[in-house]
């Protein structure tokens, strides 16, 4: 099934190499993943902006919200970290914290939301690592379950359990990475978890990994019991050595870097790693800047608009409110032959494909809505079902979908780390307030209308000469359409009115002034 929808997407049809192309910049840094020159991924970070998540921060409870379950813990930063009780269980079970006596096997069975008070006292001392960024007006969100993430492995310090991501699905491989497992030297206490990108990889990488993980946690625990609360004792790494620890995979064919230093620092990372990825890595000095010579920023400006064409001549409406982002899927110029079906089910799978794609791009995250044109056929709504699926396993944040509904729509959730790009690099527009719209002339000139009603009528007794300063385009209606109403207001109240137009009013303000004094009159 999965290889009939390929088939009619078109996917692995074009084979020219996967890129990973990275822009230095002094004022952001930008890295993009092409596939077969399609942009896939996209990271930005800005000089100043601070990437907290995954940092480990040694911090103070500061209070305690029973009827949150939750306790607030004071971090350095400017807002209080926002830690659930059910977030603080597993430190609490299974590492404890040096003020606190840790409990009994016993004890830990009977452990409820009642008891965190007492493990974590108001004041105390408690390790977290921040799982979700400051977002809005809300601070960053903790937990005392601590990973750190190397190339193969995740190192879990605070828990004694070992296993394998879930996305390597192949039997024989997941047994041969649990011989690799158990044969690795893990300490007492400490926990790891095979990443992904560890399928098909031989053991020396693993025991290389975890060597590395192990010195971090050593540093980690060295400024724990060195430094005073609140600070940061870990600090994740910045976009570049992400980008080799995560994206820097075999099926990357070429890496492209725009600057000497990052190249170099680049370098340094990968000889750390793998050593024959280092021929991979090559300077990019052309005189057009490398988003633009590769087509990267076309792609970008493309998939931020609201509507996302498709290649059949379909398109998707993306729209992210405060609650949930809205994704709506229509057929355009998409009008197909006599089969409608299949004009239908084309259309839904290119919106599944570009959907999961712009989840990630856009780094759009809580609940996702998106509503796909109705399908007869339970075999097409599952087929859209299974791509959605298989598109979504490669997103490194957790996602987790649902079937069609009865009504067409496919409900899904994504972890929400931090803001989404999109409100990183846009701002609400001053003009129209977010709301992406202004009101007509016509509803301006009827506001306006109703005032100048109430305000002549108020002030007939002791103004005669009315001013009223408006935007131009408003003023341009009210000669043109609506002079015989001004004229009827006039010899109603025995009133002059005279406008003048003002290109810094905004088109939906105006006022209402005495001609003679200049005072404003309110209605």
């Amino acid at each position: 099934m999965l290889d009939r929808v390929k088939k009619i997407l078109g996917i692995g049809s074009r084979k020219t190499g996967n890129k990973l192309v990275v822009s230095a910049e002094k004022l952001e840094r930008r890295v993009a993943l092409l596939e077969n020159g399609r942009l896939e991924e996209y990271s930005v970070e800005r000089s100043g902006s601070r990437h907290i998540v995954g940092s480990v921060y040694k911090g103070r409870v500061k209070n305690i919200e029973m009827g949150l379950k939750a306790m607030f813990v004071d971090i350095g930063l400017d807002k209080n970290a926002f830690l659930h009780f059910w977030d603080a269980l597993p430190a609490a079970l299974d590492s404890g914290i040096e003020e606190v006596d840790r409990p009994s096997k016993k004890q830990r069975k009977r452990i409820t939301a009642k008891d965190i008070p007492n493990i974590y006292p108001v004041g105390s001392e408690v390790i977290v690592q921040v799982t979700k960024g400051p977002i809005g007006t809300k601070g960053p969100r903790v937990t005392t379950n601590l990973s750190f993430a190397g190339r193969y492995l995740v190192l879990m310090p605070f828990s004694d359990r070992s296993g394998i991501s879930r996305k390597i699905e192949d039997p024989k491989e997941r047994n041969r990475l649990r011989k690799i497992l158990r044969e690795l030297d893990i300490p007492e206490g400490l926990g790891v978890i095979i990443r992904t990108v560890g399928e098909g990889q031989r053991a020396r990488y693993f025991v290389r990994d975890l060597r590395f993980l192990l010195d971090q946690w050593a540093e980690v625990e060295r400024w724990i019991r060195e430094k005073p609360a609140p600070c940061r004792v870990f600090e994740e790494p910045d976009l570049v050595e992400r980008t080799v620890r995560d994206f820097l995979t075999e099926e990357i064919d070429e890496v492209l870097v725009d600057d000497r230093e990052a190249l170099e620092r680049m370098g340094q990372l990968v000889d750390k790693i793998s050593r024959r990825s280092h021929s991979r890595l090559k300077h990019y000095d052309g005189a057009e800047p490398i988003f633009e010579a590769l087509g990267i920023q076309k792609q970008i400006d493309d998939a931020f608009h609201r509507q996302v064409w498709l290649r059949c001549g379909g398109y998707i409406v993306i729209d992210e409110t405060e609650a949930l982002v809205a994704v709506d899927v229509n057929t355009g110029r998409n009008k197909g032959g006599r089969d409608v079906e299949k004009t239908i089910l084309q259309t839904n799978l290119e919106a599944a494909d570009e959907i999961a794609r712009q989840l990630r791009l856009r780094n759009i995250g809580g609940l996702i809505i998106a509503d796909f044109i109705d399908m007869k056929s339970r075999k097409d709504q599952q087929a859209v079902f299974n791509l959605m699926k298989e598109r979504l396993r490669r997103d490194k944040a957790k996602t987790h979908v649902v079937p069609i509904s009865q009504l067409g729509l496919m409900e899904m959730t994504r972890q929400r780390a931090q803001e989404s790009l999109s409100d990183t690099i846009y701002e609400n527009c001053p003009y129209c307030g977010g709301r992406g719209v202004v009101k007509t002339s016509m509803t301006t000139s009827v506001e306006l209308h109703r005032t100048l009603n109430t305000v002549m009528r108020k002030y007939q007794d002791s103004v005669h000469d009315f001013r009223v300063i408006l935007n131009p385009d408003v003023l341009k209606r009210l000669k043109e359409e609506d002079e015989e109403l001004l004229i009827e207001l006039e010899r109603r109240y025995a009133g002059k009115l005279m406008f003048r137009g003002d290109p810094a009013y905004h088109h939906e303000k105006f006022i209402v002034t005495d001609a003679n004094t200049g005072a404003e009159l309110k209605s």
